[in-house]
């Protein structure tokens, strides 16, 4: 029990540049406190020590504003950032050196008993304000970024964004390299890349188009093609060329 608090302890200073020795994280950092209470609760969980195991599960949720359930399984230098409002439920399983920032849900999508709770790989990020749910698979050194909803498995050294989540990076997994909040550099949007794609195929229609009727123009007498109105695009152009546009139309 000694080695685990020790190893917990290590990896604050680790991962939070803002702390300065053990005396002030033992007594202000909140992820701490409910990490060291939850091993506690977990062991007495274990001895079938139900009611005391929750009473003092209880007592850490108002004491720091984490929940964690005494059944939750949880390895070695965790870490709980900020740490207000996060909720890991009761078949929650957490690999070795996974960090986890306020506002985070490890939850449950169903009322059977059995399995309901997600299970993080090694190394895992999980951003402020994501929800993981289900009894899926985060895989090792993956990363959930914030206000992520993820509710499908994640593969090992992956990035997860958006609602509902979607892999934007495939990357390779690199234990050295911690990222808070699970943030990647250069990250991208998939939104702004399927508006990119939309576009790009719109252009090659286009260059299409005008191919085909330049081949058109040399079988046939340039007036029996139908004209091509210049149509201005909304985001260019101002309410007033549209409102030219709707007039010439009508006369």
């Amino acid at each position: 029990m000694a080695g685990h608090w020790r190893a917990d302890l290590d990896a604050v200073f680790a991962r939070d540049p803002a702390a300065r020795n053990r005396l002030e994280v033992l007594l202000t950092y909140p992820g701490v406190h409910a990490l060291f209470m939850h091993r506690l609760a977990h062991g007495l969980w274990k001895r079938r020590w139900r009611l005391l195991s929750r009473s003092l599960a209880a007592f850490s949720r108002f004491w720091t504003g984490i929940e964690i359930h005494p059944g939750a399984c949880i390895g070695q230098r965790f870490f709980i950032d900020h740490g207000m409002g996060v909720v890991i439920g009761e078949t929650a399983e957490i690999g070795d050196d996974c960090t986890l920032y306020h506002g985070v849900t490890l939850g449950g999508t169903s009322w059977q008993p059995g399995k309901r709770h997600p299970t993080l790989g090694n190394g895992v990020i999980v951003g402020a304000g994501a929800k993981v749910l289900g009894p899926i698979m985060v895989g090792d050194q993956a990363r959930v970024g914030s206000n992520a909803v993820v509710v499908k498995s994640v593969p090992a050294g992956a990035t997860v964004v958006g609602i509902p989540g979607r892999v934007v990076n495939k990357g390779e997994q690199h234990p050295d390299n911690f990222e808070a909040y699970g943030l990647t550099g250069q990250m991208p949007d998939p939104v702004a890349r399927a508006i990119e794609c939309m576009l790009e195929h719109m252009h090659r229609q286009d260059a299409e188009i005008t191919q085909i009727r330049s081949g058109l123009q040399q079988l046939q007498p340039r007036e029996a093609l139908m004209p091509v109105e210049e149509i201005a695009c909304s985001l260019e152009a101002g309410p007033d060329s549209a409102e030219q546009g709707t007039s010439k139309q009508n006369t």
